[in-house]
């Protein structure tokens, strides 16, 4: 691999009577790199860097990433790069790479600029999801199901359902190329209403492209709903951190805490486009034009029933589950979990939980709190012998002893 002085004379190693023009071009790419603000650290597989163009040849591109040696762009991440955009790179211009392998069997970096153009467009589509932005482009392609459209350098996919009523107007015939194929070419605009980065997914719809009339839509909407009200809507779209639900026109967000009391990771384990929700809203935002809106608070929570058995003052049995620095969780009967504070572990002070407790260990514990809002029950182990709770201890003994007593 050549290191940066070679790969910026453009040969190999020099007889050591060269050494002063070698000295000059290692400060010239010193200066440079110091220039653009780059610094000699070690490459992350999967971490985006701004590099600065060292060499180009038809065979690899390389790239000062603040290493000791250039990184490279070659073979199939070369060959992915367009060809006016090759044509346009220059030595010294900066890039911005993504590091594929720190190493390989060569000792060489190996770089990708269309990973990193990708990523980039990623986070750029899931910014257009949240803020309702439009996007003015251009039909690239087709299959079966409808159009295929670039944004951000990611090919998005418009469903024949999203096409608008005019386009497919004129989209006759019964096979695909029948359909779409003249449309190719010709400008569109589109909104991003799906996106999951992990499936490579980004879904677009022409019909909820039209901005000034969802905006005038969506105002007057806002103006009608009224905080804690319950509606019949319809997902719109989903992403990581919840899903758009369309109300009288206008989309709000279920965030992912508020699609289920239950732990999810996204909201495709619970929802999916076009399915019809019961929804109420929790929160508007007149100025910036947000609803916020819940699916969970129309449904019992699970976690009340199960505490309905449990009072303030009362012993329980429970299962050391982890520890942590502020205290200790232990597993109640019904699958239950409280926190002992570690100032409830011992009656003197202890540094860390570990000191009396390990996960696994049963032991009897007394409920010293209950908050219904936050979900979470407060437990004591110093105060299960306390005096202060001897009139319940005494009515619990009372109580389990009555059948007995009655036979």
């Amino acid at each position: 691999m050549m290191d940066q002085n070679q790969a910026l004379n453009g040969q190999g190693a020099m007889p050591e009577e060269t050494a002063p023009a070698e000295g000059n071009n290692s400060n010239n790419m010193e200066a440079l790199l110091q220039e653009e603000g780059l610094t000699l650290d070690f490459p992350q597989a999967g971490e985006i860097r701004t590099g600065v163009i060292a060499s180009i040849s038809p065979s690899q591109i390389l790239v000062s990433v603040g290493a000791k040696s250039e990184g490279v762009i070659t073979g199939r991440e070369l060959d992915q790069i367009s060809t006016s955009e090759r044509e346009a790179f220059q030595l010294g211009q900066q890039i911005t790479v993504y590091v594929l392998a720190p190493e390989d069997a060569n000792g060489n970096i190996i770089l990708s600029y269309t990973r990193a153009q990708e990523q980039k467009g990623w986070e750029l589509v899931e910014k257009m999801l949240e803020s309702d932005e439009a996007h003015e482009g251009f039909v690239e392609g087709y299959n079966k199901g409808g159009l295929i459209v670039p944004v951000h350098n990611l090919r998005g996919f418009v469903p024949a359902s999203q096409v608008s009523l005019t386009r497919r107007a004129g989209a006759s015939g019964e096979t695909p190329d029948q359909r779409w194929a003249k449309m190719i070419g010709e400008p569109i605009t589109v909104r991003v209403i799906e996106v999951d980065r992990s499936r490579r997914r980004l879904i677009l719809s022409e019909r909820a492209a039209s901005s000034e009339t969802r905006q005038s839509l969506k105002e007057r909407v806002i103006e009608e709903l009224k905080e804690g009200e319950i509606y019949t809507g319809r997902v719109t779209s989903l992403a990581d951190f919840g899903a758009f639900v369309n109300i009288n026109g206008a989309d709000g967000l279920v965030h992912l805490s508020e699609i289920s009391w239950d732990r999810i990771q996204h909201p495709s384990e619970m929802l999916e486009v076009g399915q019809e929700v019961t929804v109420k809203v929790i929160n508007i935002d007149r100025e910036k034009k947000r609803i916020g809106l819940s699916l969970r608070v129309l449904a019992d929570d699970p976690w009340k029933k199960k505490i309905e058995a449990f009072k303030v003052g009362q012993l329980v049995e429970g299962i050391i589950t982890r520890l942590t620095k502020f205290g200790a969780f232990a597993r109640l009967e019904g699958e239950v979990e409280g926190l002992i504070h570690i100032s409830e572990i011992s009656e003197t002070r202890i540094e860390h939980p570990k000191e009396r407790l390990k996960e696994g260990d049963a032991i009897t514990l007394r409920i010293i709190r209950i908050d219904p809002d936050q979900r979470r029950i407060g437990l004591s182990l110093r105060k299960v012998d306390s005096g202060a709770y001897k009139d319940i201890d005494l009515a619990a003994l009372d109580i389990g002893q009555a059948p007995e007593t009655e036979a």
